[in-house]
């Protein structure tokens, strides 16, 4: 590795992508991560329903780590109530999903990176091409500094910097996500998946959680705080515990409409997790995905052209998701999807 570089491998992002990589990431390379994540009051926290779901189980169990039960949360449900609020059909599916505190978990991964690779809390701001390499300039304690690295790796989610600074043209189809929490000791728990065409053409969910209970879902960019008040007080007529949130957050989500949305880069410029565009166009699922990626791209790294060995290796990924894409139209069109909960197939009865 030439050495005229600060660094061999810059990471951008510290969820379950950059986590990953920077835990396999070969000794060999001089890595740094960047990335906001903090457990400081105020700081930043990823918003998400914070549900492990089996895809990334499998993950997590390929690499023999466990969870610590600090990570978890009450309760533990085993189905989920699918609500169609336009037909008024209801079914509960069984599903295997681990409840757990997403930004425990994602500082728990952070913890599993070895003391080797250099850590800068701060948030990207630029990336931009120098011979050879590239040149990052972030914020740190309100100071714009500069960093140079052979390599370059976007692991920062659905408003990847890296992607949009050297992969301008990659444009995925976006939503807003919105999320509020609830004081709700009484209620009790429930997940639940919920499709209202008449606010987005996307899902919506909720989830009890150590005594709060949880309301989100992916809305349209235009107008979605409305779409998401709308959606709200709907479920509010059919006793949703929706009074009085005690927090409100909201984040971008990608979700590709098809197999060539997704973009792992050129060059030695990479994209691992939603910044790449792997995340399930159904069920907006993309830990396992993130984890997934971040493991190819470690052991491309060292082959004679990184770009292609990656993309060769993400190709059961891209196919993966590729499938779920064509998966859509039962889940979201009103009348297939009516169709399919009707017939009550794979459909538990709860008693």
């Amino acid at each position: 590795m030439p050495h005229s570089f600060d660094f061999d491998l810059a990471i951008i992002g510290s969820g379950p992508a950059g986590a990953t990589l920077a835990r396999l990431a070969d000794s060999d390379l001089r890595t740094v991560i960047i990335d906001k994540k903090t457990d400081k009051p105020g700081g930043f926290q990823k918003p998400c329903g914070g549900l492990l779901a089996p895809d990334a189980q499998k993950a997590l169990s390929r690499y023999d780590i466990t969870l610590p039960k600090e990570v978890l949360v009450d309760p533990q449900i085993f189905s989920v109530k699918t609500m169609d609020l336009r037909s008024g059909i209801t079914r509960h599916y069984q599903r295997c999903y681990i409840n757990m505190n997403r930004h425990k978990f994602d500082m728990w991964l952070n913890g599993m990176i070895p003391d080797r690779i250099s850590r800068i809390s701060g948030l990207c701001r630029d990336v931009s091409p120098i011979p050879g390499g590239y040149e990052i300039t972030y914020t740190q304690n309100g100071k714009h500094e500069r960093l140079t690295a052979k390599y370059i790796v976007g692991a920062d989610g659905a408003k990847s910097i890296v992607r949009q600074k050297l992969f301008p043209d990659k444009k995925l189809r976006r939503y807003t996500a919105i999320q509020q929490w609830f004081i709700c000791p009484e209620q009790t728990p429930f997940y639940s998946c919920i499709f209202d065409p008449d606010t987005s053409d996307c899902c919506s969910w909720s989830i009890s959680k150590d005594g709060y209970f949880i309301f989100g879902g992916a809305f349209p960019v235009d107008k979605s705080r409305d779409r998401f008040e709308s959606q709200k007080q709907k479920l509010v007529s059919l006793g949703f515990p929706l009074h009085e949130p005690v927090k409100t957050e909201a984040c971008v989500v990608l979700r590709p409409r098809s197999f060539w949305d997704f973009c792992t880069g050129h060059g030695n410029a990479f994209l691992i997790g939603e910044a790449a565009g792997f995340i399930s166009p159904s069920s907006l699922e993309g830990i396992s995905y993130a984890m997934e990626s971040a493991d190819m791209l470690s052991s491309a790294l060292f082959s004679q052209n990184p770009a292609a060995a990656y993309r060769r290796k993400t190709l059961r990924l891209r196919v993966k998701l590729g499938m779920k894409v064509l998966k859509c139209p039962f889940m979201y069109h009103p009348f297939l999807r009516r169709l399919v909960m009707k017939s009550g197939l794979q459909s538990i009865d709860v008693k």
